[in-house]
């Protein structure tokens, strides 16, 4: 029997969506993965592609069953414990990665969630945009995608910096790249921590200037093949 820090079942998530499919973006690309997409962002990326997970409206709120039956992207939202996440999960998908990602998943305490996951036999990787403190368990995979001067005003955190396993970066043009160097400075990232350079939108000049940068400074390239297969 697992014994816990806190009690799991207690601890409430507000989901938006959960599927699985397969990583298209990273260091996992190509791993099957089963996205746990929570609801709430106030970070207001101009090009975000799941606007529908910025609010939380109360006349959205659905129960469980109908929000993890939804086919297109909606706002509609459930409130859920781990147990039922967890239950789900096991009874649902067969991979063994579980991404949680939203919105923005650090506005809520994670640890209760991954805790259990782990304790179930899931490895777990958070999507995050390091504007807010990361509480998550030791063997989580930290994924800071860091959002530079967006409309919430809202500052990247050398202390999620510090415990990124990796940092990928959506790039438009070469100021983008010049944003990360001046944010990265003088940061003490991990040994390990993977750097990769995502190209906005599949632009054939964008993904040039990444792929030079990549060689040149040997980062990773992040493409988001899911994009170009026409997956989820």
């Amino acid at each position: 029997m697992v014994t816990f820090k806190f009690d799991c079942l207690s601890c409430m998530y507000n989901v938006n969506d959960i599927f699985e499919t397969i990583q298209g973006e990273g260091t996992f690309t190509g791993i099957p993965a089963i996205f746990v997409r929570l609801q709430g962002c106030p970070v207001g990326c101009p090009w975000c592609d799941t606007k529908q997970t910025w609010n939380t409206l109360p006349s959205d709120e659905r129960d469980f069953s109908t929000v993890v039956a939804k086919t297109d992207y909606s706002q509609l939202w459930t409130k859920v414990d781990t147990q039922k996440i967890l239950e789900h999960l096991q009874a649902n998908y067969t991979a063994k990665h579980v991404v949680i990602t939203g919105g923005e998943p650090c506005i809520f305490d994670l640890q209760p969630l991954i805790y259990m996951l782990e304790a179930a036999g899931y490895r777990c990787q958070i999507e995050t945009s390091g504007t807010y403190h990361v509480s998550v368990t030791d063997n989580t995979w930290v994924t800071v995608s860091p959002k530079i001067n967006m409309r919430g005003k809202l500052p990247v955190l050398n202390t999620v910096l510090i415990r990124a396993n990796e940092i990928k970066y959506t790039v438009g043009t070469v100021t983008d790249i010049e944003k990360l160097d001046r944010l990265l400075k003088g940061v003490n990232l991990r040994p390990d921590a993977e750097i990769a350079l995502q190209p906005i939108s599949q632009k054939s000049r964008t993904t040039a200037l990444c792929i030079e940068t990549c060689i040149k400074r040997n980062w990773r390239l992040s493409i988001q093949v899911h994009k170009y297969l026409d997956i989820t």
